[in-house]
This record gives C-alpha cells, sequence and structure tokens, in this order.
C-alpha cells in the first residue's frame, strides 16, 4: 500500500483545552507517528464532582506506541503540556521543547508527589529536529506565555503546518513577534496543510497587543490611592512583567502569592525574562508595607478553590487582606465553566468595598488567540492548500471553517476527536475513526471517564446516603439496636416526619412483614429492607438516595 499523511486528533478537537493531537506517516498497516503536545482539561463539579483533571483518553496511540518518534511540545499552558507526567510513562518517547517550556515541564513534575522524571531535549527558538520520517521546525508566533511556538512538520509528501496557539502582536512584551518572514517562505515552498486555532474564530478585527495592557496598567497602578492587587494566569509571564513596570514606575513593591505564580517567576528570572525588574517580596512582608506602596500578584484569576484571589476574597488567606478602598484588577478572561467560581471571588471582593476593574473598564487583558483578521494573514502567508480547524468548540470550527472557505483555500475538512483526516495523498477527507474519549485523575488514580465509582458520585451528590446496620439471630428476628446514619439527606421530610426516625420504623416493619424462612436468608433481608427504605423516603422527601443495609447474622 502507498504511503499517507495522515492527523488525528484525542484532544481538542470540539472543545477548549485536553489538546493532543497526532500525525501519522506511511502505509495504513506500518504508520510512524509523533504526538503534539498532551494537555489537560479542567472537570466541570457538577458532571464530574471530585475530580480536578481531565485527559485524553490515549489508549488508540499506546497501542501503538513503538512506532511514536516523538512528543513535541508547543508551548508551556497546561491545556498543552498539563497531561504529560501522568501519561508518559505509557509512551516513553523523547520530548522535544524550547527552554521555558522544559523548565516548566521541570518545575511542575517536581512539585508535583507520585510523578516520574520525563527526559527532556531542549531545542532552541527557530531550531529543527529530526524524527524518523518528520523533519520540524519550531516557528516562534506571539501567545499569552513565553516561547510559543507554531510547528513546520515536514514529510515526503509535503508540510503541514501546526499552529499551536497564536496571535500576531508586534510587541508581546517579552519574546519577538511572530515570524512572518518564515511562514511566508514556507507559503512559498508549498504548504499542504495548516492545523489552525479556532478559538477566536467568530470575533472580528485583529487582537491589541500586550504592550497596549502593560500601558493601561500603568496608568491604573499609578493613579491608585491604596493596595492595588493585579490576578492574572500564573503563566502569563509578559503580563506579569507589565505589572512589575507600573508598580516600579509608581514606587511600589510587588508582592508575589500563589504558588503557581511563583514557580513561573522562578523559571523566567533563570531564563533572564524579568531582568532589571526589582526582587519581588513574599506575602510575609505584605503587612509590613503602606497601603500606597504595594501591588499585589494573585492567582486566582478564575476562582480556583485554593487560589491566592479565592481565599482573600472569602477572607481565608492567612497573611493577606484587603481593606475598602482598596482595587482589584481583574486581567484575565473567564474561562467558559468558570463563570460562577469567579462571580464569587468578585461578589465577596465587592462586599468588602473592595472596587473591581476590569476589561470594562480598560484594556486590562488581551487574549492570545487570532482574531479573524489575523487568521486571514495567515492564510495568505501559507496559502494552504488544506485548512483543519482545530483548538476550539464546533461553533469555533465552523467559523474557521467558513472563513477559510472565503478565503479561497481549496480544501476545508472538518473533525472531532477521534477522526482520522487524511492530507495527502490525494484529497484530504475523513477516512477512518480511531478510539478517543477521555479519562480522569481521581487523587493519584487515572481512571476510565465513566467508571463506576464517579456514577455512584453523581448519583450521591443528587439524593444522598442511608446507612443502615442491624443484626438478624436465629429466629429471623432483629437483636439489638439498629443504626441510622443519614448523608446529605434532610433530617425531616414534608408534615414534619423524622427521616431517621422513619427509616427505623421501616426496617422493623419490613422485617417482621417477612416469612420466617425469608427472614434467615440475610440477602433477602438486606435487598427488602434497601427497597422499602428507598420507597419511603422517596414518599417524604421526593428523592430517592442511595441505601446501604448491612444485616449481620447474630
Amino acid at each position: 500500500m502507498s504511503d499517507e499523511l495522515v492527523f488525528v486528533p484525542l484532544g481538542g478537537l470540539g472543545e477548549i483545552g485536553m489538546n493532543l493531537g497526532l500525525y501519522g506517516y506511511g502505509p495504513s498497516h506500518n504508520r510512524r507517528w509523533l504526538m503534539v503536545d498532551c494537555g489537560i482539561g479542567f472537570a466541570d463539579a457538577a458532571e464530574m464532582p471530585g475530580i480536578d483533571v481531565i485527559m485524553a483518553d490515549t489508549s488508540f496511540i499506546e497501542e501503538e506506541r513503538g512506532a511514536l518518534e516523538a512528543i513535541v511540545l508547543t508551548h508551556a499552558h497546561e491545556d498543552h503540556f498539563g497531561a504529560l507526567p501522568e501519561l508518559w510513562p505509557r509512551f516513553k518517547a523523547p520530548v522535544y521543547a524550547t527552554a521555558f517550556t522544559a523548565a516548566l515541564l521541570e518545575a511542575k513534575i517536581a512539585g508535583e508527589s507520585g510523578t516520574r522524571q520525563v527526559p527532556i531535549k531542549v531545542v532552541p527558538l527557530g531550531g529543527k529536529i529530526e524524527v524518523g520520517p518528520f523533519s520540524v521546525e519550531f516557528v516562534t508566533v506571539a501567545h499569552s506565555i513565553p516561547e510559543p511556538n507554531a510547528l513546520a512538520i515536514t514529510t515526503p509528501l509535503g508540510t503541514v503546518v501546526h499552529s499551536g496557539d497564536w496571535k500576531i502582536d508586534p510587541d508581546p512584551v517579552i519574546g519577538g513577534p511572530i515570524d512572518e518572514k518564515r511562514f511566508r517562505e514556507i507559503g512559498a515552498a508549498g504548504c499542504r496543510a495548516l492545523i489552525c486555532d479556532s478559538t477566536n474564530a467568530m470575533r472580528d478585527g485583529v487582537s491589541p497587543s500586550e504592550a497596549e495592557v502593560a500601558e493601561t496598567l500603568k496608568g491604573l497602578i499609578a493613579k491608585a490611592p491604596k493596595r492595588v492587587a493585579v490576578t492574572c494566569f500564573a503563566s502569563n509571564l509578559a503580563r506579569i512583567r507589565s505589572v512589575a513596570e507600573a508598580a516600579a514606575a509608581a514606587d511600589r513593591n510587588v508582592v508575589l502569592v500563589g504558588r503557581a505564580m511563583q514557580r513561573v517567576v522562578s523559571v523566567g528570572r533563570e531564563l533572564g525574562m524579568l531582568d532589571g525588574l526589582p526582587a519581588f517580596l513574599d506575602d510575609s512582608q505584605y503587612g509590613y508595607l503602606p497601603r500606597d506602596k504595594v501591588v499585589l500578584l494573585c492567582t486566582g484569576s478564575q476562582g480556583e478553590p485554593r487560589a491566592a484571589m479565592t481565599r482573600i476574597a472569602a477572607g481565608t488567606h492567612p497573611t493577606i487582606e484587603l481593606d475598602r478602598g482598596d482595587q482589584v484588577i481583574y486581567s484575565a478572561r473567564q474561562i467558559p465553566g468558570n463563570e460562577k467560581a469567579v462571580g464569587t471571588v468578585l461578589n465577596g471582593l465587592i462586599r468588602d468595598g473592595i472596587e473591581i476593574l476590569s476589561d470594562r473598564d480598560g484594556l486590562v487583558h488581551v487574549s492570545g488567540h487570532p482574531r479573524r483578521g489575523e487568521l486571514v494573514q495567515l492564510f495568505d502567508w501559507l496559502k494552504p492548500e488544506v485548512m483543519v480547524p482545530a483548538h476550539g468548540e464546533a461553533m469555533h470550527m465552523a467559523a474557521n471553517a467558513d472563513l477559510a472557505r472565503e478565503t479561497g483555500i481549496p480544501e476545508v475538512v472538518s473533525g472531532f476527536n477521534g477522526d482520522m483526516i487524511r492530507l495527502a495523498p490525494g484529497p484530504a477527507a475523513k477516512i477512518d475513526e480511531v478510539r478517543s474519549g477521555r479519562i480522569i485523575r481521581d487523587g493519584r488514580v487515572i481512571l476510565e471517564a465513566d467508571n463506576e465509582a464517579l456514577k455512584e458520585r453523581r448519583r450521591l451528590a443528587f439524593a444522598g446516603l442511608v446507612s443502615v446496620a442491624f443484626g438478624v439471630d436465629e429466629s429471623g428476628e432483629i437483636g439489638g439496636d439498629i443504626e441510622v446514619e443519614l448523608a446529605g439527606v434532610p433530617e425531616t421530610g414534608i408534615d414534619d416526619i423524622d427521616i431517621a426516625d422513619m427509616v427505623l420504623d421501616t426496617v422493623e416493619e419490613t422485617v417482621s412483614s417477612m416469612p420466617r424462612k425469608r427472614r434467615k436468608r440475610t440477602e433477602d433481608v438486606r435487598e427488602s429492607v434497601r427497597r422499602a427504605i428507598r420507597r419511603h423516603v422517596e414518599i417524604h422527601w421526593g428523592k430517592k438516595p442511595r441505601v446501604q443495609v448491612f444485616v449481620i447474622e447474630l
């Protein structure tokens, strides 16, 4: 059979986050593979109670791991590299990344117990690697983190550009602007396909520059009468630098609060990205600073339960508090799904008389993803024969696909996680499907997303638990006390009936009404009592709880 070049997304298409893409080259029975990114997504608390992290189901590539040439990381955002410490032992393929991404990954691994070391090979900015049939070039783009890269993946069947997360920014504060010259050269040489970020494909125009945000922050901090606290994504080192420069210009000290931000700053300083800035203070020094001489830099822009700003708003932070007249600059966007958590934080601050400044009050945040005007520019530079929209929900990808058609790209192929898309030779098309889906990290255990423990947890979250324990003697009579525990069930039902007392009565009545021979069969007693309790609780509450019955033979 002839060689083919295929793209197989396992995460990131049809959703925001959890990015993981595979490129395969060779005949269908003997392909070699390249993995691009290995990210996490964040679970919805209502859908997955107790679960913080979701990851792509990698069963397909695990079965092909002997043919996996390498794992290449585009940048250091959690949704692009956060799953690697957990999943790398399943692949054990070499990992390639630029210096900042490699250092942040190593710091992440060092800070998490129970994870294995991942060998990382550092690639210089603009560098190239050769892995099996793939020649991979790192092409500089701009984004909301240092050293973001697109990948130009060249095979005997042509070059594919995997955009990663990107935007066009003439002054990203840290690092250089997007490498327009190199993209134009790739386009002139022939770009077979572009796999392209769709996040902001529904927004017209072009994204403002990070430098414009820096100017806004400088003005706001300069005229603030009291304390200023800025919350932003911990990984946005350019934003951190802008805040620090604004604080220095206003003769204020920067106090850094939050472990994730401290980790990023430590890596940034090691790599010279924060040169020229005064040292940051930690929260132990906060109480000694005058209110008009401090700027707080805090984690918690998404309302994360243990993050600094969340605890400050709740009044539970051990060393940091804000007072009436202080200001909080919310220098981030709300990730879809986090609106309630963020609202809780903001409402808590407002109740305490803290002034909130957000993007409604000025340009305090800018996205790291391209709007339609920027997408059109990249299409023009590369002139790809094929465009596959990626990195977005269905509506974002559909808008990107429509734009590509409008600009004259000959072939536009849309797919979702698990679709195998042939890029070359011949017409691009979906040709197969592979196993895909989600796995979860529950504590330190990795499980299937549809595991029974999680299903049971959802049921418990909805209708609570009734636990009953009692003994039955040889004659089939209840011996000793009946123990009843309610968890997540109201103490009283309709007509003010006591639920626990009602359960006690139900146990006694159910056992006494059973034929004596059946009472001697423990399983019959257990099941009859379980059903009766569930039925009676529903009558008096309106919900069917999970019921556990323990019968002890006396």
